[in-house]
């Protein structure tokens, strides 16, 4: 530097790069401004804007024209459904002037006066908005309860914005509860959140509550289309119901969607773009191996397995896009409606399974693959449960509709077999070499009516006698039987059965003992004589005869013998009730059933009168 020259001077002769390596920048003109995605640009501005939420403006409204304000707000609801334009919007009702300056609190804030514009472009330094997600201590609560002592500098009322308040700390919550519950009158509060449950009660419990709706998917559609009329896009109808079914009642989302099919689509969306944009053509894989499992192709089903798991893609994926194809065939076959979101050739797959699966088997399939995606995800290997899940499902999609079996057996005809390669055998039971295995299941002659039990072909014996259908062994171990007894009093019970009920009223410990651990050698009242089955109390033959004596009015002698004793009435039931199972399995229907279904057991024998 010279005597002649000055800091300030530019360097002399430095060329036109000023002394720098690199060339000059150049300079965005002054006219360009950033792009501003849908979901800003279109934020509402007033509650007329807002759509979807009728009920809670017509709330507010009642209450800013009838001078009740409430001094804290909570508004919650899922994303985008506008919670904070909510909550901006009410700052803007509350610190409204109105054009001239001498407004007051309305609905329909004017939007030109300072307060308005100043709210709407994020710089009142009334309206404080803060993000709890970041600021979830004490310490930013402390900030707030030092400057709601203050009273507003430009504004009617100083308005505290918190979003996504369930971010809030349990301290931070105790620390704002005594100024949330008695705040300053020029103070209000207004919350929003997604996670409601995760709002102590005691906040809950100071704030006027706001439920804010998932947004219809019709008014979805039609907002969008205004939306893309002014933005001056052509976008079809059914691209616009795809968009709006996938936003799940989102405003945001489905303008972020939008905005991204335009992106995709140029100056025109269509519905085909938009499908190809979500993924949704990937689904025609998902429908060839849906189309395999129900075909029941187990091999070809593996190996496309085996190609999707060279793809990258997950096994947990595979069998979430199986339910969702079963819940639109479902879906398609209560309603009768086709879905906008799958294209006409997967409408017309779905369309054609509704009306050819049946309610069992779909049913059946939800729950075999909800429980192989559970499998997946506990899994050590995801890839091999998929594998053993649908193979399991394979399984079960060969076997007969249960409810065509009864239909068949119903009518006197063979029930439909399993598909061959699907299933195991209906029955390891040979055929009788007189007629075909086909119809080896079924009667020559004429069966009763389901409803008509079998008639036995001897009455049942009492439960303390051996049963004639019972074992051999059983049957042969029982001793002869006693003496027929002389002619009773009147007092007396009639039978040992009557007895052990009377006993048992009286004196329930002795009745278990006479039910589980004694047989019935000789009843001859007031004399009994009984074979003991199990370790009995030293005490037992008296404690019985005091019992009887309580019950019948008279003295009895009770004997105790090793030998000669009938099953005990516990052994006898059993032997009753393995007899009734033969018999109902030995019913020709019950056979067929089991043909049809080798897995199915008796789980419990009812009277059908």
């Amino acid at each position: 530097m010279t005597d002649h020259e000055s800091p300030d001077d530019p360097p002399a002769d430095l060329g036109p790069g000023l002394g720098l390596d690199e060339p000059e920048q150049p300079r965005s003109p002054a006219s360009a401004e950033a792009y501003r995605v849908l979901a800003r640009k279109y934020r509402p501005q007033t509650f007329e804007e807002l759509i979807g939420q009728d009920a809670m403006v017509r709330t507010l409204a009642n209450a800013i024209e009838s001078d009740r304000i409430a001094h804290a707000f909570l508004m919650t609801g899922v994303r985008g459904v506008g919670k904070t334009s909510t909550a901006r919007l009410m700052a803007k009702s509350l610190n409204c002037i109105g054009a001239d300056g001498q407004g007051g609190p309305t609905i329909s804030p004017c939007g030109q006066c300072e307060p308005c514009r100043a709210i709407a472009e994020g710089r009142h330094i009334d309206v404080v908005e803060m993000d709890a997600a970041s600021h979830t201590g004490v310490d930013d609560m402390r900030e707030i309860i030092e400057a709601v002592r203050y009273a507003s500098v430009s504004a009617r009322y100083k308005i505290y914005i918190i979003d996504e308040v369930h971010m809030l700390s349990k301290s931070a919550f105790n620390a704002i509860l005594k100024t949330l519950e008695e705040p300053p009158p020029h103070v209000k509060f207004l919350f929003a959140t997604t996670e409601v449950d995760k709002v102590p009660v005691t906040v809950l419990s100071r704030c006027q509550r706001f439920d804010l709706r998932r947004i219809p998917a019709d008014r979805l559609a039609a907002h969008f289309a205004a939306i893309a009329e002014k933005e001056g896009i052509a976008v079809e109808p059914d691209a616009l119901a795809i968009i709006a079914r996938a936003a799940e009642g989102s405003v945001r989302d489905g303008l972020s969607l939008l905005d991204q099919a335009i992106a995709h689509g140029g100056e025109t969306v269509s519905a085909a773009e938009v499908r190809a944009m979500l993924g949704l053509a990937d689904r025609g894989s998902i429908r060839r191996l849906l189309d395999l499992l129900l075909d029941g192709e187990a091999g070809a089903l593996l190996d496309g397995l085996d190609r999707a798991h060279e793809l990258g893609v997950e096994p947990g994926a595979l069998l979430r896009g199986l339910l969702d194809s079963l819940h639109a065939i479902s879906r398609r076959k209560a309603s009768g409606r086709d879905d906008v979101l799958r294209s006409a050739e997967e409408q017309a797959a779905i369309a054609k399974d509704a009306e050819t699966l049946g309610w069992p088997q779909l049913h059946m399939l939800w729950q075999l693959l909800l429980k192989g995606l559970k499998d997946v995800e506990t899994a050590p290997d995801p890839r091999e449960a998929a594998d053993m899940a649908l193979l399991r499902a394979i399984h079960a999609a060969g076997q007969p509709d249960p409810g065509a079996v009864i239909e068949a057996l119903a009518a006197g005809k063979a029930p439909p077999a399993p598909q061959q390669g699907n299933a195991p055998a209906a029955s390891s039971t040979p055929a009788p070499a007189d007629r075909p295995a086909a119809q080896a299941p079924m009667a020559e002659t004429p069966t009763p009516a389901p409803s008509q039990p079998t008639p036995d072909p001897a009455p049942e014996p009492a439960p303390w006698e051996p049963d004639p259908a019972a074992p051999a062994a059983a049957a042969a171990a029982a001793p002869p039987a006693a003496p027929e007894p002389a002619p009773l009093a009147p007092s007396l019970p009639g039978d040992f059965m009557q007895f052990y009920h009377l006993v048992d009223d009286a004196r329930p410990r002795l009745g278990v003992e006479l039910h589980d651990k004694v047989g019935l050698v000789a009843y001859a009242p007031p004399r009994l004589v009984l074979q003991p089955k199990a370790p009995l109390d030293s005490d037992f033959t008296r404690d019985l005869a005091a019992a009887a004596k309580q019950v019948t009015g008279e003295d009895w002698e009770i004997v105790l013998q090793e030998h000669g004793g009938q099953p005990s009435l516990a052994e006898a039931e059993v032997m009753r009730q393995q007899a009734d199972r033969e018999r109902v399995m030995a019913d020709p229907m019950v056979k067929a059933v089991t043909a049809a279904f080798p897995d199915a057991t008796l789980e419990e024998i009812k009277d059908a009168s």
